[in-house]
């Protein structure tokens, strides 16, 4: 399977990726105001460029403008939580589905390497990050589906955003081996092409981690 990547080509896509990241890993906190001039001076590009990745963070869900007040990180709230993971839930549960009907033996056999890579972290450090893209494990089952509208809503649409929750909140502590044993049972049900078990996985798998999240959110 070939490795994701994305390609910055113009001097936009470099500061929108580097803004996004930054974002999504909890560099600049959510709720806060995004400035132009700052960012500018700080990734070193006009105030233009920044303006047109601030535009295309607004697209991702991870940026909201308000009157009078300009361009805000969106908050990480439980109320926000629970609509995007209901949204999640009935999209990656459709995803798993599709994956065990389209998915190859060889996008399954490297599922399952990828995960054989990850289990030590897991066992040891209760630490389960896994990169965007190609090193994350929803990435793969939603590329899996092979279905180009479900991939564009999930991964231009919301994938960041769901990213934002479980970095900042859901990809370390106690959960994180259960998450990971969870992650495995739904590639077994993939690879026996079991695809309304795959689902059914899919969906309770992300239920639970909605719940995780909450709590932490709520603590």
């Amino acid at each position: 399977m070939a490795m994701f990547e994305e390609q910055a080509i113009t001097a936009s896509d470099k500061a929108f990726f580097k803004l996004r990241k930054e974002i999504v890993d909890g560099v600049i906190l959510s709720g806060s105001k995004l400035s132009e001039t700052e960012l500018s001076t700080r990734y070193a590009v006009s105030r233009a460029v920044v303006r047109e990745a601030i535009n295309r963070l607004e697209a991702c869900h991870l940026v909201e403008r308000k009157a009078n007040v300009g361009a805000r990180v969106v908050s990480l709230t439980p109320e926000g939580l629970i609509e995007l993971y209901q949204v999640r839930e009935s999209l990656e549960g459709m995803a798993a589905r599709l994956a065990a009907q389209n998915m190859s033996e060889d996008e399954i056999a490297d599922l399952n390497t990828l995960l054989n890579s990850q289990s030590e972290e897991v066992k040891t450090a209760e630490l389960y990050y896994q990169e965007a893209g190609d090193l994350d494990f929803h990435y793969r089952i939603i590329q899996g589906s092979k279905n180009a509208y479900l991939i564009s809503m999930l991964v231009n649409g919301l994938y960041h955003l769901v990213r934002m929750y479980r970095v900042q909140l859901g990809m370390a502590g106690p959960r994180v081996t259960s998450a990971f044993d969870e992650h495995k049972n739904i590639v077994q049900a993939i690879s026996l092409r079991d695809s309304e078990l795959a689902e059914m996985l899919m969906r309770r798998h992300i239920m639970y981690s909605k719940n995780n999240i909450k709590a932490k959110l709520q603590s």
